[in-house]
Formats: C-alpha cells, structure tokens, sequence
C-alpha cells in the first residue's frame, strides 16, 4: 500500500501599526512553525495569510482594507486560501460584524490570541504530519502556551531586538483612545512567563528587548503581590545574553522615583523614558481625561532629568483635538518649545469609533488646521533635534549593531538614537564604539572607534 503524502503548508503574515503588533505577529509565526507551517515570502504563494491590524488612526485601518481587498483577489483564484484577520481591527467583540463585512475572511482573532487560526488549521488537517506528532511528545495545545519556542525561521539568527509584552490591554480610558475597546481591560502577565520568553530570547541572540504595555509603569498593579516595572527590570537585568533593556510606552501618573532609580542604577536599562504628554493645556488634557497638568508634566519631566542625567525623553502629542482652539494649541508648542525633549511623535486627532470623544466631542477642528499644526510642532522638533544632536558630534558612543546594508550598518545608543556606521565589518548583534562625524536631527553618522587609528576617511552622505 502506498504511503499517504503530507503537503507542507505556507504561511505569509502582513503586519501593521505598534511593536505589540509586531510581537503578536512573531508569536504567531512560531506557533505555526512550530505546528509545521514554513513561511512563505509573498500571500499569492502562502496557504495561509493573516492579516495583523491596527485601528489607532484610520490611515492604518484604511490601509488595513485595502490589503484585505488584494488578499480576496487571490482567494477568488485560489478557494482552499485560509485568510485570518487579527489585531485591533478584529478587537474584543468586533468579528460578528466584520463576517458580514468580509465574508471571504475564514478566521478573526483578537489582540495577542492566536488559538482560533490554530483551531481551524486542525480542523482542515493542515497542521503537522501525524508521524511527526507522535514522536514529538509535545501537544499542538502545549505550544500555544509555551513561552520558549524557536524564532520564526525569516528572522532566525538575523534580529538582535525583540518586543516582548509585558501589560496586555488598559482600562485608562482617555477619551481619545480605542485600545481599551479592543484590546480589552488591562491585565498583567506572569513575571516568571515573560522571564521564560526571554531567557528563549537571549538564547537565540537577542541582544535587546523592549518591554511593552499600553501604561507600561502601571505592571503588576493588577497583581497586589508587590509586583512592579522596577522589579520586574531587575530579575530581566539578571538574564545571561540580554544587555539592553527598554519599555513604553509610561503614563505621567504613575513614573515613580522607585523606576527611575531603577533605570538610573541598573546598567542594562537604557536611560529612554516613553512618557506622552498628548497636549499642552490643561483644559484640552482635562477633556482627554489625562489626569495632569502643564505645569505637573513640566515638573515630571525636571524630575527624570535629576534622576537619570544623561536620559532621552520621548513624548507622543495629538493635535486638532476637539475643542481645540489655536490658542491651545500654542500651549503645546510653547511645552514642547520650553522642554527640548529628544523625540515627539506627532499625529493629527482622528475619530475613533466608540471612544468617548467620538460620542461626545464633535470634530470640529478642521483638516488643514490640524495639519498646520502638526507642520508647527514638526519644524520645532527639527530644529531643537538639530541643536541637540550637535553636541553629539565628535563623541564616541557604544551602538547594538541591528542591520547592515553594503558597507553602511545600523543601530542605536543606549539613549536610542538612530546611528549609521561606515564599516568593513559585519558586526550585527555586537555593541560598538562609534565615533560621531556627522549629526543631523533624526540620524547620526560615525566610524567605529577603533577605525580611527587606521586613519580612514568617511565620506558623509545625508540620511533624510
């Protein structure tokens, strides 16, 4: 009797929109793996393609169904392709709806859930030769929960940075926002999980990894053991193979000195602070239900300074809330102007449906004052980037080398600025001393340090 053949399925995952996007999508992709699914490079090859959404700005949901539209394309071609939507987009209640939307699309799975594809995948018979099951000794179920399984093979031995959440959805509720609507009430994972994931991590070459949550400082809270962010940098601090730590995204209220003595004492913690301000004026924070003030942000700020001296503070701003007088507005320029912080994500206020905003607030800030706006802060920014990053000039500064293209390599300072390195050398995953010839206000160009005495020149070349 002959030997029935198992076909190898593919998979192709799309992802958009924040790094705990990016980590579900990695998540995703070791499971499948792990349930013998290779990757595919491109959907019109894949068996199976999932969509990772993001609904925060509804430039990226727009963007997330246009693909969905290429997608349906190839599944008229192509009946037996499994499509699975994921993400924000799909949320904690959204998928009866979106079914009737796209009813091509075979499986929704919310944010950071993965076992409805794997569900529906051992349902078609799609996952594993079953020879293969009985001498792994390891259920399909088991490696749904396992924190330690291997890195998706695209990226295996190539990335030297990992995302690893620490803080899934949040119940803060700002008014503006529609994660808590999507990604559920705010909720903690076991320490000792994220501490199996990333001693995985470091065993494969990790480097670096970020600890991710939507109030990142509030971790543990939910717990009432003690638990907290501090804490939890230290026992990461203490991994073998992991010499860089970060985590975003902070809330002012809840930046105690306890974290920022932390990160000032604790070497592996980089002196980086994510803490958003959003606005500038106290009426418009009180309407966004932020919980400070101008002048308590202003104070927070000096404090981070004292603690941590060589820190780089990054902050996120929505311009055009509603209710927003130009008047306002200049408070916001006038914070960032006074401040001099070392990065502002800037984005124009969108309506999100289901947040309070959307329900109580009209828009009525029109298009092109926001995008005025927006081009305001955008030049301010640039300009005290530019003084800044000067300084910078001239000094050497260790850099984690993350990619490398050519002779031109990346990476980033402990402060997490962006640095281009000339180099002979491939020395990815390696922290290295750069000498800084050029600064500009988003990138910074150098040489390794020890080039210098070989007496090599550098040619300059702008990155924009």
């Amino acid at each position: 009797m002959q030997a029935t053949t198992f076909q190898q399925r593919r998979y192709n995952i799309w992802t958009v929109g924040c790094q705990m996007n990016e980590a579900d999508s990695r998540r995703m992709a070791q499971q499948l793996e792990f349930a013998g699914l290779v990757p595919s490079p491109t959907p019109e090859d894949a068996d199976v393609v999932i969509l990772n959404t993001c609904v925060v700005r509804q430039q990226a949901e727009n963007k997330a169904v246009g693909k969905l539209g290429a997608i349906q394309a190839i599944k008229e071609q192509r009946p037996d392709l499994v499509i699975g939507l994921m993400g924000c987009m799909v949320g904690i209640r959204e998928a009866p709806a979106l079914s009737k939307r796209f009813p091509y699309v075979d499986v929704f799975m919310p944010p950071s859930e993965t076992a409805p594809m794997l569900d529906h995948l051992e349902q078609l018979g799609w996952l594993e030769d079953p020879r293969e099951v009985e001498t792994r000794q390891r259920t399909l179920r088991e490696a749904i929960q396992d924190e330690d399984l291997p890195l998706p093979a695209p990226i295996r031995g190539e990335t030297y940075t990992a995302n690893v959440p620490v803080v899934l959805g949040c119940s803060h509720a700002c008014t503006f926002c529609v994660i808590p609507y999507r990604r559920g009430a705010e909720r903690s994972r076991p320490m000792n999980d994220i501490l199996t994931e990333i001693r995985g991590l470091a065993g494969q070459g990790i480097r670096e990894v970020m600890l991710l949550g939507q109030i990142v400082d509030r971790y543990g809270i939910d717990f009432g053991d003690g638990s907290t962010l501090s804490l939890l940098l230290r026992r990461v601090a203490e991994i073998d193979g992991i010499e860089r730590i970060r985590f975003l995204t902070s809330h002012p209220n809840y930046m105690t000195d306890e974290l920022l003595e932390t990160v000032a004492s604790v070497d592996k913690v980089c002196p980086q602070i994510e803490v958003p301000v959003q606005a500038g004026n106290d009426q418009v924070l009180e309407n966004m239900r932020r919980g400070y003030t101008n002048q308590q942000y202003r104070t927070l700020i000096a404090r981070i300074r004292e603690i941590i001296p060589e820190v780089a503070i990054h902050t996120d701003i929505i311009v055009g809330f509603p209710g927003e007088t130009h008047e306002q507005f200049m408070d916001t320029y006038h914070l960032l102007k006074d401040l001099e912080l070392d990065k502002a994500h800037l984005s124009k206020y969108s309506v999100r449906p289901k947040t309070i905003a959307a329900r109580h607030m009209p828009d009525d800030v029109s298009h092109e004052e926001k995008r005025d706006r927006w081009a305001m802060l955008e030049a301010l920014q640039k300009d005290i980037l530019t003084r800044k990053n000067a300084a910078w000039r001239g000094q050497t500064v260790e850099v984690l080398v993350e990619t490398r293209d050519g002779t031109r390599s990346y990476g980033r300072t402990r402060q997490g600025k962006a640095v281009y390195i000339e180099d002979d050398q491939d020395r990815r995953g390696q922290i290295v001393p750069v000498h800084l010839d050029w600064t500009g206000p988003f990138t910074l160009i150098g040489r390794p340090a020890d080039t210098l005495r070989r007496g090599r020149t550098l040619e300059i070349v702008e990155v924009a």
